[in-house]
């Protein structure tokens, strides 16, 4: 236990050194992520984030579901503040500061994007209920493609025009089918494809890093110049998140573990799929860019607080 948990710290810590390498080199030398002679290096992210989806669909079941009728009030609440407290927060940030448009549907797109599968990695190391995590990220996954589109027509329509089942379908094409596809591969295939396992967490990882060195250089000199005020827009916006998810359900009654957990599954996005929604929009050097930047500090911040808390129960 104690080993694998220090596997996935270093595995970790090691994403987030390979995010900051992508991020350095797409702002130093954009050419390399922007087009390869005549082919459009962009036209990649959508087939990566298939390719990471269907890689999480190898590692759930249909057991993962269940986990509703063990801990329905944990499962609501986490959900309720998952599509709830982002969201807002993230429109409630972009109207104070005034951001250009398509940055600030940005942030909000990443804030009406459900939990992914970093909260589950933080869940564990941090000792927190890793079922409910597990649990809640199936299920917000799921209602993305209904309740993403939603938000962003309510909140973010005055930004950028926003088609309700074009976005519907961009979710279910990138997300959903691919996911299925996992878990059906998961289910009869698993025994003889063991290997999976070990690969696809490497894979997902580099294509991730991948897509943020396309989004940094397409976006590169918009974020140049509004860099700075965007990721202090992030990082609060991140914060924020832990803080409401963790509290709210404190006050609801749950345990701590279970707010540790909500709190993860709150403040850390699927920040992927907001960017594969922003190729979509043919908006990825502008609405992709609060997404990237996003999956850069999750990560730091969501090491950090998983080992503050892991530091805590073993103090407790």
């Amino acid at each position: 236990m104690k080993k694998t948990s220090q596997r996935l710290h270093f595995r970790n810590l090691a994403f987030t050194l390979a995010v900051l390498v992508a991020v350095t080199w797409g702002l130093l030398f954009p050419t390399h992520f922007t087009s390869w002679g005549s082919f459009n290096v962009s036209s990649l992210i959508i087939p990566l984030l298939m390719l990471i989806m269907f890689g999480m669909g190898t590692t759930m079941s249909i057991s993962d579901f269940a986990g509703v009728f063990k801990m329905p009030k944990a499962i609501l609440a986490g959900l309720l503040c998952q599509f709830t407290i982002m969201p807002f927060v993230g429109l409630l940030l972009v109207l104070v500061v005034g951001l250009p448009d398509e940055i600030a549907a940005g942030v909000i797109l990443v804030g009406s994007s459900p939990s992914g599968l970093a909260s589950n990695v933080m869940s564990y190391i941090s000792k927190s209920n890793v079922a409910l995590s597990i649990t809640l990220t199936a299920f917000a996954t799921i209602l993305a493609p209904f309740l993403t589109p939603i938000l962003m027509k309510f909140l973010a329509s005055s930004y950028v025009p926003i088609d309700v089942l074009a976005m519907f379908w961009s979710i279910t094409k990138i997300v959903i089918l691919p996911i299925i596809a996992g878990l059906l591969f998961n289910y009869f295939f698993y025994e003889r494809f063991k290997i999976l396992e070990k690969i696809m967490p490497v894979i997902s990882m580099a294509g991730i890093a991948l897509i943020i060195a396309i989004i940094t250089a397409s976006g590169r000199d918009s974020l140049l110049t509004i860099g700075f005020l965007l990721i202090g827009i992030v990082v609060l916006h991140n914060l924020i998140g832990y803080s409401l998810g963790y509290w709210i359900i404190r006050v609801l009654g749950i345990d701590k573990k279970s707010a540790r957990t909500i709190a993860f599954e709150v403040g850390m996005q699927n920040s992927g799929l907001a960017s594969g929604i922003a190729v979509e929009m043919g908006k990825l050097a502008t609405m992709g860019l609060a997404p990237a930047l996003f999956s850069i500090i999750q990560n730091i911040t969501g090491s950090i607080l998983a080992g503050y808390w892991r530091k805590d129960v073993k103090e407790m």
